[in-house]
């Protein structure tokens, strides 16, 4: 699912920045900063791209007489190429007639290269260096592999001979040698260099923060890792913690005055501020200071930067106020969508081209649609669609289809009538989102990924060709199809219920945190003397609920483990290994699971009874499981917070500090997000065991009526036995009342 909407996200980042600053198409890269200037006194780096990492995760298949496909690629701010290879990975059909078939490639428009093909290696993978001008890269980059195929010296080939194919493998690369530039002071810049949205790479910053930070400084820190993971989106964000300069790349300081690292050269700070300076142990860099006089101050000026309410420019910026606003409504985060209403699909994309496509068969218009992970249908309804189309009606019927297809399963598809019957028009209307099979077999308990807050509607046109004989009907143009963007969606008749934990949940959008998009009812628990991995985590989760939101965690709560027990009305995420005793000993009999360790990391006891048990995100048979001398691992888990009507702990935890990376890890990769199930998740490298251990709990809120009707149709003997009670109750009562007319009726 993720894999999916990468490609969609990069490309409206590119279509955004391109609006935003023309003239990057037409100017070298290094022009984009004229102030800018480059370090030869520092090494070339030389940094590799996958077409998969691009959003080219599937083969790039060209099909028919002239077919392109485009890869968007990025080139940071601090950085200009010096020099740039495309490494093309290919396979191309042995039927062509080779000295008019060939591949051509091009760079924002501009063609840049021919590959040619020959028999010799035709049907076999291909690799090719292909050298590129690195004059033609700009800061964003269109590279077209255009498809030029002929597989006869006719003169009225048909554009739909299966022969005429070319295969482009993921794995293909672009190879950019680039030099550092040293990028002038200037908060104008921000958020780059320290996330730079050219960049299509997991985003890794290091946060610089006292050795032995407050309570308000990290809350300050999370706010600013909540505000960069919500910039990186779909790259996902890694926030390592240190009390030194990194010596390799920029960072983050957050601190007051009196805790700032030595060997800066600071303006003087008598208030909240912001300041870019070079970073004085790494060449090139920079340094976000997050700094005032008191923990206060600090905690404005992260207030400041994250909103934008200051007009930032120049090397440093004083924040004389700042408003937060009120608190966040109950789930309207900003990437969610409204569930009240229907949504047009104008909402839904950066563009109405975004709905267009062109040619006998396009790739799909995919719409990410995220909403709120305890979405509950009580009526057993599916998700209503009204959607309007257009296409080039063929002129008799063939096989032109509309494929409607979420999250990759199919949902229904369409035969496309000729123009004769409907002009190229369409409307349908159909359910999508799971049938009421799948939902009525476990009323309370509806699977995170049917209605979760990664889905995605897949829209894909097939338009046959009209060739009826040799030579005949052959397009000169290519045909073309579209989806009205007043089509919509509608989610308004479900409820907001939620059985309870459900690691899921959590796992795939941040729930029940996220519920608030400020995170206003969300307090954290981490040790009281927590080790940089424990703020690692920390700091990486509250990226994760930036992205899963699209607003920062301005009311996120930090406390230590002292606090905990004390803390009201408000869902927790507890972070810490085992031996810092960050879960109260008083929580021991409600946690699904406890762990004890020796002072090597390994499991020494640990034991309890399985009631739901998955491998690798297949359920298994019921048991039971004691572990023992096991080795180290990392454990999530979820239970009710003592003493409070649903209200949620999430856990974080494992045998040592360094356990919780396999937690990170886990939550950014997609696969292994999917094996996170139930109230324990034990994780082991790349190996995850999720089990229901505890007893469940409800959130959220359905009707009486709806719970009744819930109940009553999980039997359906009964629901039928009680059924024909009613009916059999309804007639006599109708027969004695129309007796009694009767009888009146006689007397009269």
């Amino acid at each position: 699912m993720k894999k999916l909407a990468l490609s969609t996200y990069f490309c409206s980042a590119v279509l955004a920045a391109w609006s935003f600053s023309p003239s990057l198409l037409a100017a070298p890269q290094s022009a984009a900063s004229p102030s800018a200037t480059a370090n030869s006194a520092v090494p070339a780096a030389s940094t590799t791209f996958k077409f998969a990492t691009l959003g080219a995760y599937e083969p790039l298949h060209l099909r028919g007489p002239d077919d392109t496909r485009t890869i968007n690629v990025g080139v940071r701010l601090d950085r200009v190429v010096t020099a740039a290879t495309l490494r093309l990975r290919y396979t191309y059909s042995p039927a062509l007639v080779f000295p008019l078939s060939h591949l051509k490639v091009s760079i924002n428009g501009e063609a840049v290269a021919t590959v040619p093909f020959d028999s010799e290696h035709a049907g076999q993978m291909i690799t090719r260096d292909i050298a590129l001008d690195p004059r033609f890269l700009t800061d964003f980059n269109q590279l077209n592999v255009q498809l030029i195929a002929h597989y006869t010296l006719d003169h009225c080939e048909d554009p739909e001979n299966s022969a005429l194919w070319a295969d482009i493998s993921p794995t293909s690369e672009i190879l950019l040698d680039t030099q550092p530039l040293k990028l002038p002071d200037d908060l104008s810049l921000l958020p780059a260099p320290f996330f730079d949205r050219r960049d299509p790479r997991e985003l890794r910053l290091p946060f610089v923060l006292p050795a032995s930070p407050d309570d308000s400084t990290l809350e300050s820190a999370g706010i600013l890792a909540s505000w960069f993971g919500e910039l990186a989106d779909y790259r996902q964000a890694r926030f390592s913690v240190s009390s030194s300069l990194p010596t390799d790349g920029h960072a983050v300081v957050v601190g007051t005055r009196a805790q700032l690292p030595a060997g800066l050269t600071l303006p003087t700070i008598d208030g909240p501020m912001l300041i870019m300076a070079d970073n004085p142990s790494a060449p090139n860099m920079k340094l976000l200071i997050v700094t005032g006089r008191t923990e206060a101050e600090v905690k404005q000026a992260a207030d400041a930067l994250v909103l934008g309410k200051a007009a930032l420019t120049g090397s440093q910026a004083s924040i004389e106020h700042v408003d937060i606003g009120p608190e966040r409504k109950p789930y309207d985060a900003p990437r969610w969508l409204p569930i009240g209403r229907p949504i047009p699909f104008k909402r839904l994309v950066d563009d109405p081209k975004q709905l267009q496509v062109s040619g006998s068969r396009p790739d799909a218009i995919r719409l990410n649609l995220r909403v709120p992970a305890d979405l509950y249908s009580w009526s057993g309804q599916g998700v209503p669609l009204d959607l309007k189309y257009r296409y080039t009606a063929p002129t008799v019927q063939n096989n032109s289809a509309l494929a409607i297809s979420i999250n990759d399963l199919l949902v229904k598809s369409l035969r496309l009538p000729p123009a004769e019957d409907k002009d190229g028009k369409g409307r349908l209307q159909l359910p999508i989102l799971g049938g009421s099979d799948a939902r009525t077999a476990d009323l309370l308990d509806i699977p995170a990924f049917r209605v979760g807050s990664a889905n995605q509607l897949q829209l894909k046109f097939d338009l046959d060709s009209q060739k009826t004989g040799l030579c005949q009907g052959v397009a000169q143009n290519p045909v073309r199809a579209a989806v009205d963007p007043d089509s919509t969606i509608d989610f308004s008749h479900f409820v907001h219920y939620a059985r309870m934990p459900n690691l899921a949940y959590f796992a795939n959008s941040g729930f029940p945190f996220t519920r608030y998009a400020d995170l206003a009812q969300t307090a954290v628990i981490v040790p009281d003397r927590p080790a940089p991995q424990d703020l690692e985590a920390l700091l990486t989760v509250l990226g994760h609920m930036g992205q899963w939101t699209g607003l920062p965690s301005l009311r996120v709560q930090v406390l230590r483990a002292g606090q905990a027990q004390a803390v009201k009305d408000k869902d927790l995420l507890v972070i810490g290994d085992s031996r810092s005793d960050v879960l109260p000993p008083s929580w021991r009999a409600v946690s699904p699971l406890s762990i004890a360790a020796d002072s090597n990391g390994h499991i020494t006891r640990t034991a309890f009874s399985v009631k739901e048990y998955w491998r690798d995100g297949v359920q298994v048979p019921e048991g039971s499981a004691r572990l023992g001398e096991s080795g180290p691992l990392a454990a999530l888990l979820g239970f009710e917070l003592p003493g409070s009507h649903g209200r949620s702990v999430v856990a974080m935890t494992g045998t040592s500090p360094a356990r919780l990376d396999d937690l990170l890890d886990a939550l950014e990769k997609p696969d292994r997000v999917a094996k996170l199930q139930g109230d324990v998740a034990l994780v082991q490298g790349e190996r995850i065991e999720s089990m229901r251990v505890g007893d469940t709990y409800v959130v959220g809120y359905v009707p009486w009526y709806a719970q009744i009707w819930g109940r009553a149709i999980r039997h359906p003997v009964v629901l039928g036995v009680l059924g024909a009670i009613g009916g059999l109750l309804l007639a006599i009562g109708a027969f004695t009342a129309l007796q009694e007319l009767a009888a009146r009726r006689r007397g009269i």
